[in-house]
């Protein structure tokens, strides 16, 4: 509809141009009243082009259908006042049909030809001859052929720039298509992968709860307690068991089944603060905070977020166990999280395969799935992943996410 609304624009300019120069500088006088009331008729279907293109939703068929069925009969109209067939004009139905052949279905695009022919048959009806000077009437076939020329120039030229632009147009809609379909994809590939998760959680819940219930009984027999080696790993134990639930307990969160369970509230500065605290017991890596947020907000702990960005420390991790770098920071509404490691980088076959499933430099089979779950997770919150390189050596993958997402209330905390 934008192309329609902008061929119309050159029409009207265009035979607003024709007129003054056929009574100014050839001295003919073409019947003003018809040709200047089809002129503001098209204004008039412009005007109200621009509202249905403005409205918010998509232009339909019918719609464009009926947008070219009027410049069809403002054609037939100014033509009919202009000489009728005789008119070189005539040649700018075929620009009607090819654009409606490339906008409109396959039935559409028949009823614009029909329009035409129908238009052209009424040329043949009592036209109104132009009054052309002695000139030009002693040699019509002379001022017939400079007109075609000037047709054939103007369809030429139109065609090749609204064609190009229409084409590139229903290129960049098929690519959106796409891109659509491959995100549909992926979200499947993270329902079915959610389903496993959850079902696992599930699964190895009764024998946690077994485990945890025989540890208890065995810490409190006596020929344990009064060994304190046996003692201590039994203790052992059931703090990793204890972080086994909380870790299945996680995914179930993840998942949507809390349960009943109040959301966990913080603030930005903590979030980021525990994660780094958590991490850091978890390696001999030094891992280092830089925190440029600012003022501080409260948020809901996403236990989804605080996964995924921890499935990137995990990564960094692996190529620079000596340490790394989270950066903290606000970017307007966004909050910025960047994971540094002086790693050897991102090849850049990596680079361009950032996020797509199975994509991994470790050469395992399944592998890539921590990344992709990270760029997905992440566009769920209305945020986005990204990875670059640092110079010569070390990567960088930059969280961006909204705070409006993470928000608990608006106003910061002190």
């Amino acid at each position: 509809m934008s192309l329609l609304i902008q061929l119309r624009w050159l029409a009207v300019g265009g035979q607003l141009l024709t007129i003054q120069i056929t009574r100014n500088m050839m001295d003919i006088a073409p019947p003003l009243a018809p040709l200047l009331g089809a002129i503001a008729l098209l204004v008039v279907i412009n005007l109200l082009s621009l509202f249905l293109l403005y409205r918010g939703r998509a232009v339909t068929n019918i719609e464009l259908t009926a947008a070219l069925l009027f410049d069809v009969a403002a054609l037939c109209w100014q033509l009919h006042h202009s000489g009728g067939l005789a008119n070189p004009f005539a040649s700018l139905f075929l620009l009607q049909v090819v654009i409606g052949t490339i906008l409109l279905t396959p039935r559409s695009a028949w009823m614009i030809v029909a329009a035409t022919l129908i238009a052209i048959a009424a040329l043949r009806v009592d036209p109104t001859p132009l009054d052309l000077p002695p000139d030009y009437a002693a040699n019509p076939m002379a001022l017939y052929l400079m007109g075609s020329l000037v047709c054939f120039v103007l369809i030429a030229v139109l065609l090749v720039a609204f064609v190009s632009r229409i084409s590139r147009n229903l290129r960049d809609r098929d690519a959106a298509l796409a891109g659509v379909r491959q995100r549909a994809a992926e979200e499947d590939h993270i329902v079915r992968m959610g389903l496993l998760a959850s079902g696992a959680a599930h699964e190895l819940g009764t024998p946690m709860s077994t485990m945890s219930v025989i540890l208890g009984d065995l810490a409190r027999h006596p020929a344990i307690a009064d060994d304190g080696e046996l003692g201590a790993d039994i203790a052992d134990m059931q703090a990793e068991l204890q972080r086994c639930k909380q870790i299945v307990g996680g995914i179930l969160m993840s998942a949507g089944e809390v349960r009943g369970e109040n959301p966990s509230i913080t603030t930005v500065r903590r979030f980021v603060a525990d994660m780094v605290t958590d991490w850091s017991d978890r390696t001999q890596g030094v891992i280092e905070l830089r925190d440029d947020f600012g003022e501080d907000l409260a948020i809901v702990s996403d236990p989804a977020l605080r996964q995924v960005i921890g499935n990137i420390i995990d990564n960094a991790l692996e190529v620079s166990p000596s340490g790394l770098t989270i950066h903290s920071q606000r970017a307007g509404d966004d909050l910025l999280i960047d994971v540094l490691d002086d790693g050897p980088g991102f090849s850049a076959e990596m680079l361009a395969a950032f996020g797509r499933p199975y994509s991994s430099t470790k050469g395992k089979a399944g592998g890539g799935l921590g990344l992709f779950l990270v760029v997905n997770v992440i566009r769920k919150l209305g945020g986005k992943a990204e990875v670059t390189n640092r110079g010569t050596r070390g990567a960088r993958v930059r969280v961006s996410v909204p705070l409006a997402a993470l928000a608990y209330q608006r106003e910061a905390l002190a």
